[in-house]
């Protein structure tokens, strides 16, 4: 304290200052001094008293100390110092173990100092930058101090943390310090700041924490490490528990795969160390989270499969068969497997297949069971056996039909105990608890199985030398008519419950029996003590499920005869109240919760999870049934046979229309399909008119060829008779000329006549049937053109036979002079005219050949659109005829519900008047549908116009 001292100055002697005094003057030495020395002793002399003085430094200090983390940065030491003296202020000493009540003080203190500093949300800010500062001095004691704040006020820092900038990040750079302390003390602190905070947790997750908490486990040894281990793990659970999006991301992440290692357990499993056996527990824990039963399906289905995959159940299993492991770790193995396999079909298949390590070997849900029903055993590890058992056979109808095989005449085997055995005698064991597992159990292999619950009336039972079998079922109720305890009582009926339920045949069997109706009613009706009323509760659904499953088959315990059995020795109000009385029970209402059986002592082990689900279906429709009058009852059963008739008829019908909708939409397709395909032939079509259009203008255009080569042949006509030709000559040229104009006006009125016929095809769109006749048409006019040239070219012979007679003349009258010059004249005038004949001819031919080409393509054309238009033709009949033959379908199913809407009002209106409440549901949907198909068929009218 000589420092202290120093710092504050030297008293009068005999005059000790009080520690109060002593802070005031060292605040006001901080608040006043300008060397950067003075403010540092003065701060290390408040550290070294705010243990001692929390109160005073607390109060006087607080708002001098953050002054100094804002001001004086630049030196470590006095930060350091600062930041150990928050520590204490708002901490209480762990070091020494105070009374509750000076404990319960320190703790207001610490909660009082954390809202003053956290009051200013900069304060927070500053600490979080402080962080970021490398030196050891300043980042500890920081981490310290602000996990102590996120204890004393969590919400409130988290929200600060949560909206400062980069906030979360700088956390996380906690984790990957070289210094253990720190990195340590950072988990500490991200535990509490991912306490229940969904939006921080994210934060965490997705900076990369899954990995780099799983490589510390790995780096100080996973379940054989330490406290560090710990922490990683309370930190994992944290992030993921109740966190859909982070388990999502931590199974994408195929995290779960690295999980498996943890599970590596040796053979010599003796001498477990207790931060083994607590790092274990969390790691099973780890894995009840990501497979929870509450989480989503899809979640839990997703993880069970990957935790399959990846060999992380076989190792699983495979603690669960070793030898020497702890009795917790034991018992909280078989939860995790539970959960592991609870509703995969593929998980469930993989556990019935695994074998227990024993000569000869079992399998494990024998040597599981024979736990269950040994009373030697702790009581958590045969309730987890029990959940064990639960899981596997939930939503596994192979499960429970093997189980329930083992208790068939057919399929025992004396040599070996199956698990029906086991069950067996466990239900009529001297242990109450041992009778109400096995119970259960035997429910669970029932649970919605009618099938089941048929084959297990088969089952006989030998109850001693001499006298005859008696079947399970009779069993049961004989040991409740014994006067057993309660828990026996309540877990054999709650299998008889279970059995009957929705099974006529179960039902038929146990009322056959004379004794158990009379038994029944007299344990109902009786005024017993307050463990009993459950029992007459449980009796009362029982005799409830009796009547409402009942189909009437025994004359002695019709339906009306057990109600009027109530009303005359129970009384109705009795029977319902004393039914309502399982629902208030406070046991039940702790086994609704959740599947998995949680009891804190065996006493309270009364209602299993899946029965709540049952009771809660039943109660209604029991106190309804029981309650209705048989008049009513028979009325509401007649109008409900009616009303099934009816909707048998009217589905029927709807099926009808609905198969009749789906030939009117295929007919829709296929003249859809005709639709387009008429589309593509009336465009080829159109691309054809085009074509005969470019052959009429090429025809044109040949026409204005051959009126100027006449008009060149007239104008060598009038040369000739010039150049001094014979008039015989002349008039014989001039008559060829008159033939060859003859013969060019016969072909021109020819091609006009076939621009008419292809204008009138272009009209008539689709070609008719005498198309065939007019092609026969072109044929011969193709012929006579043909013959026309013919003519021609005997003419043009006939000419050069004459050009030769001349050439003969010519060479006869040589020697008469003038006459030479005469005939030579003659002959080149006439090799003009045969030339240009022959030019002319030529140029006919081509004319046609183009028309023969043009006609031959025509006929192709006009065949394939004759094929097409008669095809059509014959498809729009056969459419138009199905189209008539389901309209008159459709008006006969039209007449007919018409007559069932009427019947069906009629007894509706009945059903109101006998004040039950009828929704027309199927009525409007009825409707909308004919609606439909009015519509329907309006549209197929509009179509085929």
């Amino acid at each position: 304290m000589n420092y202290i001292w120093e710092v504050v100055g030297r008293h009068p002697t005999g005059q000790q200052p009080t520690g109060a005094e002593t802070i005031q003057k060292l605040c006001d030495r901080v608040a006043s001094s300008t060397l950067l020395e003075d403010r540092r002793d003065a701060v290390r002399a408040l550290k070294s008293l705010s243990k001692k003085y929390r109160m005073e430094v607390g109060t006087m200090a607080m708002d001098h100390l953050v002054r100094i983390l804002q001001t004086d940065r630049s030196d470590t030491e006095i930060l350091g110092y600062a930041l150990d003296t928050l520590y204490n202020i708002v901490c209480s000493d762990e070091e020494e173990e105070p009374e509750e009540n000076q404990q319960k003080q320190e703790d207001d203190m610490g909660a009082q100092f954390t809202e003053k500093f956290v009051q200013e949300s900069d304060n927070i800010t500053l600490l979080l930058t402080l962080l970021e500062e490398f030196d050891f001095h300043v980042r500890w004691p920081g981490v310290k101090l602000l996990t102590a704040l996120l204890k004393n006020q969590c919400a409130q820092v988290q929200g600060i943390i949560l909206v400062s900038p980069m906030g979360v990040s700088r956390l996380m750079d906690l984790l990957a310090d070289s210094r253990e302390v720190i990195r340590n003390d950072g988990l500490l602190l991200l535990q509490q700041l991912t306490k229940g905070n969904t939006a921080i947790q994210k934060i965490v997750a997705f900076e990369n924490a899954f990995e780099r908490l799983l490589e510390i486990i790995t780096e100080e040894g996973s379940s054989d490490g330490g406290i560090v281990v710990e922490d990683c793990l309370l930190l994992l659970l944290n992030l993921l528990k109740n966190n859909s999006s982070n388990q999502n991301f931590f199974k994408e992440g195929s995290y779960i795969q690295k999980m498996k290692s943890w599970f590596e357990v040796g053979d010599d499993n003796s001498g477990w160390s207790a931060q083994k056996v607590t790092n274990l527990h969390l790691m099973l824990q780890l894995v009840r989270v990501m497979v929870s039963p509450v989480n989503s399906p899809g979640a839990t289905a997703s993880c069970q499969k990957a935790m399959f995959q990846c060999g992380l159940l076989q190792q699983l299993c495979t603690i669960l068969m070793a030898t020497g492991v702890p009795a917790d770790i034991l018992t909280e193995t078989i939860n995790t497997v539970s959960e592991v396999i609870r509703g995969s079909e593929v998980n469930q298949d993989y556990f019935a297949s695994v074998n227990a390590p024993s000569n000869p070997p079992r399998p494990a849900i024998v040597v599981l069971l024979m736990s269950m029903v040994n009373e030697r055993q702790p009581f958590v590890l045969r309730c987890a056996v029990l959940y064990c058992f639960q899981c596997f056979l939930y939503k596994n109808q192979k499960g429970q039909g093997e189980i329930v095989a083992t208790l068939l005449p057919s399929t025992i085997d004396a040599n070996s105990i199956s698990a029906g055995q086991l069950l067996c005698g466990g239900l009529f064991s001297a242990d109450s608890l041992s009778n109400w597992c096995a119970a259960v159990a035997l429910a669970h292999a029932l649970q919605d199985n009618l099938t089941q619950k048929e084959q297990l009336l088969r089952v006989q039972l030998a109850t001693s030398l001499g006298k005859p079998p008696v079947s399970l079922l009779q069993q049961c109720t004989n040991i409740l008519s014994q006067g057993s305890r309660v828990q026996t009582k309540v877990g054999l009926l709650m299998l008889l419950c279970t059995w009957i339920s929705n099974c006529p045949i179960a039902v038929m069997h146990f009322l056959h029996n004379q004794d158990n109706v009379p038994f029944l009613t007299g344990q109902i009706s009786e005024n017993l003590g307050e463990d009993e009323r459950l029992v007459q509760g449980l009796c009362a659904l029982l005799l409830g499920i009796c009547i409402y499953y009942n189909d009437n088959s025994l004359e002695n315990y019709t339906k009306e005869k057990l109600k009027q059995l109530i009303e005359k020795r129970i009384g109705k109000e009795n029977f319902v109240e004393k039914l309502a009385f399982i629902t208030k029970h406070e046991l039940y209402s702790r086994a609704a919760q959740k599947p998995q059986p949680a009891f804190s002592t065996p006493e309270h082990m009364l209602f299993d999870h899946e029965f709540t689900k049952l009771v809660k279906e039943l109660e209604g429709m029991i106190t309804k049934a029981v309650l209705r009058s048989s008049e009513e009852e028979k009325k509401e059963e007649e109008v409900k046979k009616t009303l099934e008739q009816h909707d048998s008829i009217v589905t029927q019908y709807k099926e009808l229309i609905r198969e009749q909708d789906s030939q009117i939409n295929e007919l829709k397709e296929q003249v859809t399909s005709l639709t387009s395909q008429t589309e593509k032939l009336q465009n080829t079509i159109t691309q054809q008119f085009s074509q005969i259009q470019q052959h009429k203008d090429q025809y044109n255009i040949l026409k204005l060829k051959l009126g100027k080569d006449n008009q060149q042949t007239s104008n060598q006509a009038e040369a000739a008779h010039v150049n001094g030709l014979q008039p015989e000559e002349l008039s014989q040229l001039r008559e060829q000329l008159e033939e060859l104009l003859r013969q060019n006006q016969l072909l021109q009125t020819q091609l006009t006549e076939k621009d008419s016929l292809i204008t009138n095809l272009k009209a008539e769109g689709v070609p008719a049937e005498g198309s065939s006749l007019e092609v026969t048409e072109l044929k011969k006019e193709v012929e006579l053109l043909k013959a026309q040239l013919q003519s021609q070219t005997a003419e043009i012979t006939k000419l050069q036979s004459e050009k030769k007679e001349l050439l003969k003349g010519s060479e006869t009258t040589a020697a008469v002079p003038g006459e030479d010059s005469v005939h030579t004249e003659k002959i080149a005038e006439l090799e003009s005219r045969l030339s240009a004949q022959t030019a002319e001819t030529q140029k006919l031919k081509g004319e046609v050949k183009t028309l023969a080409e043009s006609k031959e393509l025509m006929e192709k054309e006009l065949a394939s659109a004759t094929s097409t238009a008669a095809i059509m033709q014959a498809e729009k009949s056969k459419l138009q005829q199905e189209v008539q033959e389901s309209k008159k379908e459709q008006d006969d199913l039209l007449m007919l519900l018409a007559d069932q809407d009427q019947k069906i009002l009629s007894l509706k209106q009945k059903l109101k008047d006998l004040g039950e409440t009828i929704e027309d549901e199927d009525d409007l949907d009825s409707r909308d549908q004919f609606d439909d198909e009015d519509d329907d068929e309006e549209e197929e009218e509009e179509c085929d116009e």
